[in-house]
């Protein structure tokens, strides 16, 4: 008789078998609400960390608007979530894919129907992000004058006050791209594909908590909780309740990319 011995030490063994725990535990059906919480506000954390270790030194070392940093930052942090995303994708399939990973992915609702209802979210979200400014502004005189990174404020420009025209410009362009469509795409596939189907066992308080957890996560901008919570929550219910992230992609990245756009002729014209 041949006896085979387990060379493996108990160890190495416990060891081998924690990525396929963690793998199964973030893929799990339901999300417990403390790991949910955890999921949800440890990348705006790390957003932090990365701003004030390598984005912010490097961006005043060069001079250049601190607006361009908080993009860095951002870039640092979810670039990688977006490859973790993956990652779990290619444990679940085999191959890099989003499949099984981000949910709400089947396009339950027809064409002409989704058009309609992003293009009336994406009016929805810039009239209440525009209206909400002095509520922005408020709280931040408030509460948050403390607040030490520099262009702190309730106004959009305040990240890039100071600076010539040519460099708020060649920063415009530079995280045009980013900020006004890439970042807030990862953010949604992260927030409202992989994290929201994960909390949806508790019905109607799902999408109230990913909005004011996603609200909260923006721990660079706390002024702006209430208004995010409010002209983002009529997204991501619908997402909950179609089941198709179609509306909260249209909605986010589109916006973004609309008002950052506008923004960015609006600064190479001279208009602001």
């Amino acid at each position: 008789m041949t006896v085979h011995l387990d060379t493996q030490t108990p160890g190495t063994a416990k060891r081998a078998t924690r990525p396929y725990r963690l793998v199964e535990l973030l893929l799990a059906d339901r999300h417990s609400i403390p790991l949910s919480i955890a999921l949800h506000l440890v990348p705006g954390a790390l957003i932090i960390a990365a701003y004030l270790l390598l984005a912010e030194p490097f961006v005043k070392a060069i001079n250049y608007p601190i607006f361009l940093a908080w993009a860095i930052a951002l870039v640092i942090v979810l670039a990688p979530l977006l490859f973790g995303l993956l990652w779990l994708g290619r444990r679940r399939n085999g191959r890099l894919s989003l499949r099984g990973v981000v949910t709400y992915l089947d396009k339950p609702i027809p064409r002409g129907k989704i058009t309609a209802i992003i293009a009336a979210l994406i009016v929805w979200m810039t009239v209440a992000s525009l209206a909400l400014t002095p509520l922005d502004n408020l709280v931040f005189d408030t509460l948050f004058t403390w607040i030490p990174f520099e262009g702190a404020g309730g106004s959009a420009t305040t990240y890039l006050d100071g600076y010539s025209h040519s460099l708020v410009v060649i920063t415009m362009l530079i995280c045009l791209p980013l900020t006004g469509f890439t970042l807030p795409l990862i953010e949604e596939f992260y927030f409202r594909g992989f994290l929201l189907p994960r909390i949806s066992h508790l019905r109607w308080g799902a999408p109230v908590l990913n909005t004011v957890l996603f609200s909260v996560y923006h721990f660079w901008a706390p002024w702006t909780v209430l208004s995010k919570i409010i002209f983002m929550f009529p997204a991501v219910w619908m997402v909950w309740r179609k089941h198709d992230i179609r509306i909260s992609i249209g909605m986010h990245p589109g916006t973004a990319l609309l008002m950052a756009t506008i923004g960015t002729v609006a600064i190479i014209l001279g208009i602001v």
